[in-house]
């Protein structure tokens, strides 16, 4: 039986608080983001039946993981975080690009810290091909993410990624607008189970070559974060995802820094590390 999937954005990090920021490389999580973490980490209720953690191999989601859910590791000491580079953020400004696996590997090894780089190998950060900020590309990337995780023999596990890229890894686009680039607060965690059906038709109608493996947030998920009702199902996911992107691009917020040049990013208010 496939797992129960607890998603999770990462916490606060250095670009959230300002647009400038957004040119930094790989940026640290805040002493606000190191706080959320440990929020999240005495409020979530499931660490005694998390099999398996996994992470954006940015910074801010490593150490989102890793203190967010210490008493998993804590609980498993043979237990590493495993980082998978198709879930990594969409755009390829400075702060959505991870930093090289030799330097990535040499903090691990020297913070001595439970992380597994098995698939992060080079050109994971290139932003080129698979990896690439264009639509085609993150789709593809989000439903391998999907398949992988719908393929492990773990009951339960938990994934920390990123606010636009967990829009794609759901397929759910309801309020994804809401905040700058994102309907995802910091350190917000949803739960999702993969639904029986299965779909061979992306959102936006191209045919799969098998499974898309969908998800579905639980019942309880939605109403944790006051949403009554089920999610909305693909035909209205359509229509969300259209108006979701359109919503990106009237805040200009499109996918790739030549794009984003001939727009005007809009700024508002923070709530919880998220600009609205």
């Amino acid at each position: 039986m496939p797992p129960i999937v607890h998603c999770v954005r990462h916490a606060q990090g250095v670009h959230n608080l300002s647009v400038a920021n957004h040119v930094i490389h790989d940026p640290l999580l805040t002493e606000l983001g190191n706080e959320q973490c440990r929020r999240l980490r005495d409020r979530f209720p499931r660490h005694a039946q998390v099999g398996l953690i996994i992470a954006s191999p940015l910074r801010r989601t490593i150490y989102t993981a890793l203190q967010s859910f210490e008493p998993v590791f804590q609980a498993h000491k043979d237990m590493k975080l495993i980082l998978l580079p198709d879930a990594q953020e969409t755009s390829d400004v400075a702060c959505d690009i991870g930093s090289d696996p030799a330097d990535l590997r040499d903090e691990i090894h020297k913070r001595g810290l439970p992380v597994n780089m098995e698939y992060v190998h080079d050109g994971w950060n290139s932003k080129e091909g698979r990896y690439a900020p264009s639509t085609q590309a993150i789709k593809s990337r989000a439903r391998a993410c999907r398949r992988w995780l719908k393929a492990r023999p773990e009951k339960e596990l938990v994934i920390v990624t990123h606010g636009g890229f967990l829009h794609y890894f759901t397929e759910d686009w309801e309020d994804s607008s809401k905040y700058q680039g994102t309907g995802w607060l910091n350190t917000e965690y949803r739960t999702y189970t993969f639904s029986d059906e299965e779909h061979r038709h992306d959102l936006e109608g191209y045919e799969l070559d098998g499974d898309n493996a969908t998800l579905v947030e639980t019942i309880e998920s939605r109403q944790r974060r006051d949403k009554a009702g089920p999610m909305a199902d693909r035909g209205q996911q359509r229509l969300l995802y259209k108006l979701g992107t359109q919503g990106w691009d009237d805040q200009g917020l499109q996918l790739s820094i030549a794009e984003r040049e001939a727009a005007k990013i809009t700024k508002g208010k923070e709530v919880g590390g998220s600009k609205m």
